[in-house]
């Protein structure tokens, strides 16, 4: 595998994940853990659970270090899983529910999982496939004879701690990259890059009696850095097994939650629950946002209704360069995503590798404390995601493109793969979408590049009206041409019910882009 070799972090990790939580457990046996809908769990039960999973897989031939995958909502069972699979050594391989069922067969395969665990909301992703694989299959919450029943295995496993040593350098979670078909990327991550995060836990508060909502999968990095740092801090965790924006608020107020990770997409149904400021949200300290920029207009608004500290966190699953915006300590600066994270450091390259000028647009590569292994089994793909500085210091190509301010904010441009680029010039779709959010029919936009026989492409404007909207797409193409230059305007603009989202709500262009250029290969 390639050497990473990432900065050492100014005060390095000295105790694993595994190490404090199970010390956690010891120390407050009688707090709460886990919360999801009316199962409450205590730090006892769960140390239990934890030892249980961990005996059953290690009495199943789990080696150090092997994957064990899991597909399934939040639950329970999952947290259990989760931690109990590390417990035993091994490495949590979470799989995506929006791949499709030869995505999911594919990183399986490459995976060489030794057991999945499996609820019944999402079997039929697999079902096509599974027993075709070596693989032992466990099933959380339904009958199947082609599958273990998950709480008999338990039963029957032992309760004590296995003590399995974890050193640093072991595996921790192999994460896909997100993706609906194809193969993504399995994105290795180990025990140091995990316990670096942990810097965060006490200067967030996280081991101060927190009570952190998540409601964002759990096979999603968004989630894991709220979700782990929260058990790290000995405080409890609160599941959401599906989002939605009236129950999240119901919930921060029974709950008296203090901690939350949410996604642009959720804040902006958050905050448009119509009877949003009846209620009692005064618990709530600090809200991160992160996976897509938040927009300014929406910080704004969670600025000025919803209590507590706002950051956002600018950064990639593989880790490298990462960025701070404290929100609500700079409201000039709410159109960037922050300053550098300490012991981190952004270059901005052009496309032959080469440093831009302050203040011009690069594509952004980062190096960090907190850097991924490697792309799992790949040192091809690895080799592919690395640009050196002069010194030959690894820095990671992000595929994002922006450009720091006169004070060191980080102000996005847009996705590399999606600038469109027309007439040999480059056009920022980021640039024409926050122009199409201006409109005030509009409540959601996506602008992708089709095919154009005069300039090779160009922009196309995808707009969700709000409710009780009449202006026609001709009307809100005019209106955002009219404020754009004559290079960025808008080819045409479609109005659509809905705009597909992931689960922690990245708008899928590809999907958006694939018929107009599937139709071009049809002409061709």
């Amino acid at each position: 595998m390639i050497s990473i070799d990432p900065p050492i972090a100014e005060n390095p990790p000295t105790e694993t994940v595994v190490s404090r939580i199970r010390s956690n457990a010891k120390t407050h046996p009688d707090k709460l853990a886990l919360v999801c809908g009316t199962q409450r769990v205590t730090w006892g039960a769960f140390d239990e659970r934890m030892n249980k999973v961990a005996n059953l897989l290690l009495q199943r031939g789990l080696n150090k270090g092997g994957n064990v995958a899991i597909l399934s909502p939040n639950s329970i069972p999952y947290a259990e899983l989760f931690t109990g699979i590390l417990r035993a050594g091994g490495c949590v391989t979470p799989l995506s529910s929006m791949a499709s069922p030869d995505a999911l067969k594919k990183m399986l395969t490459d995976c060489g999982a030794k057991a999945i665990f499996v609820a019944a909301q999402y079997l039929d992703l697999i079902n096509g496939f599974i027993t075709d694989l070596t693989i032992q299959r466990f099933a959380i919450d339904f009958d199947n004879p082609d599958f273990e029943d998950f709480e008999s295995a338990m039963a029957a496993a032992a309760s004590t701690d296995p003590m399995i040593p974890i050193d640093m350098s072991d595996a921790f979670n192999l994460i896909y990259s997100s993706g609906t078909t194809g193969t993504p990327k399995g994105i290795l991550h180990n025990h140091w890059m995990r316990a670096a995060q942990m810097d965060r836990v006490s200067p967030n508060g996280y081991d101060d009696n927190a009570r952190t909502l998540i409601s964002t999968p759990l096979y999603s990095n968004t989630t894991i850095v709220a979700f782990i740092p929260t058990l790290f801090g000995g405080s409890t965790v609160h599941l959401m097994p599906k989002f939605d924006a009236r129950e999240y608020l119901q919930i921060v107020e029974r709950e008296q939650i203090t901690h939350t990770m949410l996604v642009p997409v959720q804040y902006k149904r958050i905050m448009d629950v119509p009877d949003f400021d009846s209620f009692d949200l005064s618990s709530m300290r600090i809200k991160f946002s992160t996976s897509a920029p938040l927009r300014a207009d929406v910080k704004q608004d969670v600025l000025a209704r919803f209590p507590g500290k706002l950051i956002e966190y600018y950064g990639l699953t593989e880790g490298g360069g990462v960025t701070v915006l404290v929100a609500d300590e700079h409201p000039t600066k709410l159109h960037t995503v922050g300053q550098l994270a300490p012991g981190n450091d952004i270059r901005l390259i052009d496309p032959e590798g080469n440093e831009v000028p302050q203040g011009e647009v690069g594509e952004i590569c980062g190096r960090g404390p907190t850097m991924m292994a490697g792309y799992f089994g790949r040192d091809d793909l690895t080799a592919e995601y690395i640009w050196r500085d002069a010194g030959g210091k690894v820095y990671f190509r992000s595929g994002d493109m922006g450009s720091f301010d006169e004070d060191g904010f980080l102000v996005l441009s847009d996705r590399k793969k999606d600038m469109i680029i027309s007439g040999g010039l480059n056009i920022y779709a980021n640039d024409l979408e926050l122009v199409l959010l201006d409109d005030p029919d509009v409540t959601d936009a996506a602008v992708i590049g089709i095919p154009s026989e005069t300039w090779g492409e160009t922009p196309l404007g995808l707009v969700v009206r709000r409710d009780g909207a009449t202006r026609t797409a001709e009307q809100i193409k005019d209106r955002a041409n009219a404020k754009l230059g004559k290079s960025q305007r808008l080819s045409s603009v479609e109005i659509r019910d809905v705009l597909p989202r992931s689960t922690i709500g990245k708008i899928l262009k590809k999907d958006l882009r694939a018929p107009y250029w599937e139709k071009q290969k049809e002409k061709s």
